[in-house]
């Protein structure tokens, strides 16, 4: 038995998922596919509005983009949920790193 990884953030994965994984798609992969396809397409969406010149085309692939993100979030958060989806804890060292990095970078902003 493997012990769980400690800066592992995960809820316990419900137990509807077999054990051996057959070449089925099962709900798992499903709401992972959708995730993955959200993904894809709100890259794109990214590109098209903000090379759109039209503003009512601007508009239109903004609400898209706005519902796609929303639909990501949702995947993601049943993927969480069941516990399909497991995150790692940050180590504060890093944290503190990465912080240390970034804010002298407030100082090349135009504005203040």
């Amino acid at each position: 038995m493997t012990m769980p990884n400690q800066n592992q953030i995960a809820n316990p994965q419900s137990g509807q998922l077999p054990q051996v994984k057959g070449p089925q798609m099962n709900d798992r992969d499903f709401i992972n596919d959708c995730l993955a396809t959200c993904k894809y397409v709100t890259d794109g969406l990214n590109v098209a509005v903000r090379e759109a010149s039209h503003q009512q085309l601007h508009a239109d692939m903004m609400q898209m983009l706005d519902e796609t993100h929303q639909s990501a979030r949702e995947a993601y958060n049943l993927m969480f949920q069941k516990g399909w989806y497991k995150l790692e804890a940050a180590e504060q060292q890093k944290l503190e790193q990465a912080y240390q990095q970034f804010s002298g970078y407030s100082t090349q902003f135009p504005y203040h």
